[in-house]
């Protein structure tokens, strides 16, 4: 579980896919919906009773417009194993579920369609918290813009993914875009915050918060509200950091 800084309610977390180990699997044949109910009900109220927002993001394994169906069988069953957690924590549909649009396959018109089409067939509880990102290497916010204009799937914005991998837009440009496609029940925009590691290879995440690089962005990016996830190994360390300059933001609402 990871800290993060959110706009407008402070914390925001992010938790790991693996609290319930193989749940997703066919070897798992324990009913923990039942058994762990009383302890999803205890953090949901927990998170509900301290005003936070939480998000998960499966892991890369998960890639619904794979050419394998037994890729997308499983990837389906891990969405919707994410999904069932956060019903049984009693979370409204702002608690969300980030993914990768997945691979090009050599076609990325017709990779973009089979996840579309993917993408409507999946039961409403799923599609109720499933949101894509642009990614580092394959999909930019142009590609996800256009997959949520067919089916309506909110786009979550990372900056250092669009960084490496743009389709043209600035930070105003890319936040005033992304964000339409949020609705109100979606809650506020979310979005990833990173910059690159300057000991390793392009397109790792830093260490520790780069100030001057959030500062920048934090003007770069008004006058738009958003939730932020910060995507920085030291965590909660850097989280203080930021709070700190975001004291002085006006969109940062002080409890």
């Amino acid at each position: 579980m990871s800290l993060s800084i959110q706009k407008n309610k402070l914390l925001f977390f992010r938790i790991t896919s693996d609290l319930v180990p193989f749940a997703s699997h066919p070897i798992c044949k324990f009913n923990w919906q039942k058994h762990f109910s009383v302890k999803f009900e205890d953090l949901g109220a927990f998170i509900t009773r301290n005003d936070m927002r939480i998000s998960m993001h499966p892991d890369q394994f998960i890639v619904l417009n794979s050419k394998s169906e037994d890729v997308v069988e499983r990837s389906i069953a891990e969405l919707q194993y994410h999904a069932e957690v956060l019903d049984l924590m009693g979370l409204d549909d702002t608690a969300k579920i980030q993914l990768h649009v997945g691979g090009v396959y050599g076609d990325k018109v017709e990779s973009k369609s089979r996840f579309r089409s993917r993408y409507l067939k999946l039961d409403r509880a799923i599609k109720n918290r499933l949101v894509i990102e642009n990614d580092d290497r394959s999909y930019t916010v142009s590609d996800c813009l256009e997959i949520s204009k067919g089916v309506g799937i909110p786009v979550l914005f990372d900056n250092f993914h669009h960084q490496l991998n743009s389709s043209g837009e600035n930070i105003k440009q890319a936040l005033e875009k992304t964000g339409s496609t949020w609705k109100k029940s979606d809650g506020l925009p979310m979005t990833d915050y990173s910059s690159q590691n300057p000991n390793l290879a392009k397109g790792r995440h830093a260490e520790t918060i780069d100030i001057a690089n959030f500062k920048k962005y934090g003007e770069d990016s008004k006058p738009f509200d958003f939730d932020i996830m910060l995507e920085i190994k030291d965590k909660e360390k850097s989280a203080q950091l930021v709070v700190e300059v975001l004291l002085k933001d006006k969109r940062f609402i002080k409890y």
